[in-house]
């Protein structure tokens, strides 16, 4: 009986625990309404590519493209201004990753591969690349907002990003290498023939760009919204000159998020 009753007790006291410390966060959630602020958590992927702009005239055709699944966290805090609150910052913190895989048909592409007994061949690659990249970000946004109606919300601003992780690498296949130069001696590679490549020592850590999107209050908490990232420096070092074009990132960003 004494065992049934400090049992209950135990149950009361945790019930009273969890209500006080749901008390304690709606006042939390009270003032910072009242000091005009809110708080975002989202959840998202990102669907784009890593591309040169516009298309350089070494690349023919591009003959295969997948997004792969790319996923995206993030916290936001957003401060409104004013009397009506229309106006605001938003500062974010997003962890995601970016990639794609693509196939294209070059004509004189500035390349850099490895042979069959391992030795590094350089020169111009005409025929067929396949490309795989994939990139661990930690992004900043600093957003202006701006409350088109009390559902729907604008913002854009810059963005930057720190690499944590990046793979560029890839094969070539069914073509021929000029060696140094368009050319130089003639390195074929056909049938099951093909080479790889690797040029993720060569990644940039520090990317930076722009965003702008739409977030849609869709229920009282729930929001949902879609995010344009466009990328504004080469994804690699400034002192690599093998892929003679810079590239840039562009995703967009598609998910839900929960206001408090």
């Amino acid at each position: 009986m004494k065992r049934n009753i400090f049992t209950i007790l135990f149950i009361i006291l945790g019930i009273v625990s969890n209500l006080r410390a749901q008390e304690d966060r709606n006042k939390s959630i009270i003032q910072s309404a009242v000091y005009g602020l809110e708080y975002e958590i989202k959840a998202g992927f990102n669907v784009g590519g890593t591309s040169p702009l516009p298309l350089p005239e070494e690349i023919r055709a591009i003959k295969g493209y997948s997004p792969n699944i790319n996923f995206a966290i993030e916290g936001d805090i957003i401060k409104w201004l004013g009397k009506k609150k229309e106006w605001g910052i938003i500062l974010g913190l997003r962890l995601e990753t970016k990639g794609m895989e693509t196939k294209a048909r070059t004509k004189n592409y500035s390349m850099e591969i490895f042979g069959d007994g391992g030795e590094k061949l350089k020169g111009n690659w005409t025929g067929m690349v396949k490309t795989k990249f994939r990139a661990s970000y930690f992004s900043v946004p600093v957003l202006a907002a701006w409350k088109l109606s009390p559902r729907v919300r604008l913002s854009a601003g810059p963005y930057i990003s720190i690499q944590t992780s990046g793979d560029f690498s890839g094969h070539v296949y069914e073509g021929y290498l000029r060696e140094n130069n368009p050319i130089g001696n003639k390195v074929k590679f056909e049938g099951d023939s093909e080479a790889p490549y690797d040029f993720s020592e060569d990644l940039r850590s520090f990317l930076w760009g722009v965003q702008a999107g739409v977030t849609w209050r869709a229920f009282k908490h729930l929001n949902v919204h879609a995010d344009l990232n466009w990328g504004l420096n080469d994804i690699f070092k400034k002192d690599f000159n093998t892929i003679t074009f810079a590239m840039y990132p562009i995703y967009l960003n598609i998910g839900f998020g929960y206001s408090f």
